[in-house]
């Protein structure tokens, strides 16, 4: 798969699992602030800044949906595969390695 393919897929299923993914430009705003998952009033957010690299915002991407439950929806294995390498990455959890 392309990687703006591989993009398009995490960004669609972050919209199955009901997370916005949005991309900001983080230049202007003075303070350092960094790509990622947070919730905003209750709901789930992936920020990411928009002038980093496409396989940055992937793996940002791919790292953010990792501890979601997204087992038992349909996902390319392309994409699942790097969910899990680079959620585990992120997350040095022995339990899930």
């Amino acid at each position: 798969m392309k990687p703006e393919q591989i993009y398009q897929e995490l960004k669609d299923l972050a919209e199955k699992l009901e997370v916005t993914v949005s991309e900001q430009s983080f230049r202007a705003s003075g303070i350092p602030v960094k790509s990622g998952f947070c919730l905003i009033k209750g709901k789930m957010h992936c920020i990411i800044d928009k002038n980093i690299t496409l396989r940055k915002k992937t793996v940002i991407l791919a790292q953010s949906l990792f501890e979601l439950p997204h087992e038992n929806l349909f996902v390319v294995p392309a994409v699942r595969e790097l969910i899990i390498k680079h959620g585990r990455k992120n997350n040095n959890n022995p339990k899930t390695q």
